[in-house]
């Protein structure tokens, strides 16, 4: 195949990739409009508080109503909303008033520094543990390190959460309770989401490193005289962590999901904690920022992903098919 064929080919797919993620954010917009449409609650009602003995004025009520488009049949509701949303205008929040924009912004490096700080520390445990489950050989120490990450992907986020915040916030007051302030606030908040997700990192990576070491190249090159050590870290990691690249998109994706959780236990600033506060208001227009927020970074990294393959794989460059 040519250099002009294989480019051709390789940017039809990243156009075919494109329009799907803008596929997918239209979905996940859209839906959640539904959903949040379709509950009971009343944003305004919320807004103002109003009980039984509410003084509150009919006509406010009426006027915030209209102000936020409420008062419109819902398919007028939705068309408008997505014309602010092809204009880039994410609306102002029905509760505080602020553009949903700069809540956003505000919100977002807190969870991004969560999610990468916890990504990272998956990694580096759970490719730690795969790496030496590979090279051990069979009896009860590798068959005990293999049931770890069962038991780590059996961790409930909330439950691991609460069990460190006991145990090193309580009992030994290392690392505070709750907070943004200084690295020290990030460790368990790092931890509680890291765990569960180094299980599953250190699930995929064991079997694709099995898989690898039982290939005919490691084998010639143990004739050759290379060593466990070099294999590992030159042959065998590199072409192990390929397959853990299609995963990338959803363990981001559970990152974020996790970040909800983990920014409510711990009372940290951030995407969870604006999502947390802004379901429980019925907040529509925060809610569709954070859901779009999200759902853009899932779609970003799968693009990247789908750039990256040709870079890490030489099969794909050479336009072959495995």
């Amino acid at each position: 195949m040519s250099d002009i064929s294989l480019l051709r080919r390789r940017l039809s797919v990243l156009l075919r990739r494109l329009l799907q993620g803008i596929g997918v954010l239209w979905a996940a917009w859209s839906l959640t409009f539904v959903i949040l449409y379709i509950l009971p609650a009343d944003p305004v009602s919320i807004m103002l508080n109003q009980g039984e003995q509410s003084m509150v004025d009919a006509a406010q009520v009426a006027a915030l109503k209209a102000q936020y488009h409420l008062d419109l049949p819902v398919y007028q509701q939705y068309g408008l909303a997505l014309r602010d949303l092809l204009q880039l205008n994410l609306g102002r929040s029905i509760i505080s008033g602020d553009n949903v924009t700069s809540l956003l912004w505000q919100a977002l490096p807190s969870t991004l520094l969560l999610a990468f700080s916890a990504l990272l520390s998956a990694l580096l445990i759970g490719g730690g543990l795969a790496a030496a489950i590979s090279v051990l050989a069979p009896g009860r120490v590798k068959s005990a390190l293999l049931a770890l990450p069962s038991l780590g992907a059996a961790l409930p986020t909330f439950w691991l959460g609460l069990l460190l915040l006991q145990a090193f916030s309580f009992n030994l007051p290392w690392f505070p309770a709750m907070g943004n302030h200084g690295w020290r606030s990030l460790v368990l908040p790092t931890l509680a989401l890291a765990v569960p997700t180094a299980a599953m990192i250190a699930q995929v990576m064991n079997r694709s490193l099995s898989e690898v070491w039982r290939r005919p190249f490691i084998d010639a090159l143990r004739l050759k005289g290379a060593g466990t050590a070099h294999l590992l870290w030159r042959h065998v990691l590199p072409n192990a962590a390929i397959p853990l690249l299609t995963l990338s998109g959803m363990i981001f994706g559970h990152l974020l999901a996790g970040s909800v959780i983990t920014e409510t236990i711990f009372s940290r600033e951030g995407i969870g904690r604006l999502a947390e506060g802004a379901v429980s208001a019925q907040d529509i227009p925060v809610v569709q920022g954070v859901v779009l927020t999200a759902a853009v970074i899932f779609v970003l990294v799968n693009f990247i992903t789908d750039a990256l393959y040709p870079l890490l794989d030489p099969r794909i460059r050479a336009g072959k098919t495995s």
